[in-house]
C-alpha cells in the first residue's frame, strides 16, 4: 500500500503500473490509458487496474466460490474503471490505513481487512472487471501474461508471433484483447515502456541522450528523439532539464 499527498498540480509522468485499486481521497487525479483520459476526484473514486498484486487472484477466486455472487454481464471494456467508492469500501480502507501505524496488528488483522476490501470490490460497479483478475484464462489474465512478456524484453526486437505462441493464444486474439484492455497494440505498449524508461533515466543524465537510447533498445538516436518528442512534446534533453525543475510525483 502506498499513500501520496501533494499541495500543487504535479507534472505528468508516464509510468507502467499494476495497481489493483487507487483512491483519490481529496483533490483530483487524471490518468491516461493509451490516449483515453480517465478523471477522478472528490468524492473518492476507485480505480481497479489491469493486474493485481501477488495473491489477489486466489483471494478473488475463493470469494467467488464462497459468496456465490449472482451472474453479471462480463466486462468487455478497457482495463481501467472509475466509480464512487461506497461507505463500506471506504470503512475497510480506513481501517487498513490505521493498521499501518501498528505493525503487529497489521500482521494479524491486515489479511482479513484486505479480503474484505476484495469482497466489496466484487460487489461494486467494478465487479465484472474485478472478477476477471481471479479467473484463470480470462482476457485480463491473457493481457497480464503478455505485458509481463513484453516488459522482460522491452529493449529487444520482438515478434508478435513469438509473444502469442509463448502465452498460448493466436495473434488475432492477442491483438484484439490487448487493444481492448490497454487501448494500444503490443508493439505500441513496448514503445511506451521504452520511452518511459528513457525519460526516467534522462532526468539524472539529460546530456547523455544517445547512451540512454541504446540502453532502452534504440540503435538510432534520431529515432529516439523523434518518438520522444511525439510522446512528450519536447526533445529528450530539453524535456529532462524541464523535469528536473518541475513538481513531479513518480510512483
Amino acid at each position: 500500500m502506498l499513500v501520496f499527498a501533494g499541495d500543487r498540480v504535479t507534472e505528468p509522468m508516464g509510468t507502467v503500473t499494476e495497481p489493483l485499486l487507487t483512491l483519490v481521497a481529496q483533490g483530483a487525479k487524471r490518468t491516461m490509458l493509451g490516449d483515453r483520459p480517465h478523471h477522478g476526484g472528490e468524492p473518492v473514486q476507485a480505480f481497479p487496474g489491469t493486474r493485481a498484486p501477488a495473491g489477489t487472484p486466489a483471494t478473488i477466486a475463493q470469494l467467488l466460490v464462497e459468496g456465490a455472487p449472482s451472474p453479471i454481464k462480463p466486462h468487455d471494456g478497457p482495463g481501467m474503471q472509475i466509480s464512487d467508492a461506497d461507505d463500506k469500501l471506504l470503512d475497510a480502507l480506513v481501517r487498513l490505513l490505521r493498521l499501518l501505524d501498528e505493525p503487529r496488528d497489521l500482521r494479524v488483522l491486515g489479511p482479513s481487512v484486505r479480503r474484505e476490501i476484495h469482497w466489496w470490490l466484487l460487489n461494486s460497479p467494478q465487479a465484472a472487471l474485478t472478477r476477471q483478475a481471479g479467473t484463470a484464462g480470462s482476457r485480463l489474465a491473457l493481457v497480464a501474461a503478455a505485458i509481463a512478456w513484453i516488459k522482460q524484453r522491452y529493449d529487444q526486437v520482438i515478434r508478435i508471433d513469438d509473444l502469442a505462441a509463448d502465452i498460448g493464444t493466436s495473434v488475432s486474439t492477442l491483438d484484439r484483447h490487448f487493444r481492448t484492455v490497454t487501448a494500444m497494440s503490443p508493439l505500441q505498449y513496448q514503445k511506451q515502456i521504452r520511452l518511459q524508461r528513457a525519460r526516467a533515466a534522462l532526468v539524472s543524465a539529460p546530456h547523455d541522450v544517445a547512451a540512454v537510447g541504446y540502453s532502452v533498445g534504440y540503435d538510432n538516436p534520431s529515432q529516439l528523439s523523434r518518438e520522444y518528442r511525439r510522446m512528450f512534446g519536447a526533445p529528450p534533453g530539453q524535456d529532462a532539464l524541464r523535469l528536473q525543475n518541475a513538481s513531479i510525483v513518480q510512483e
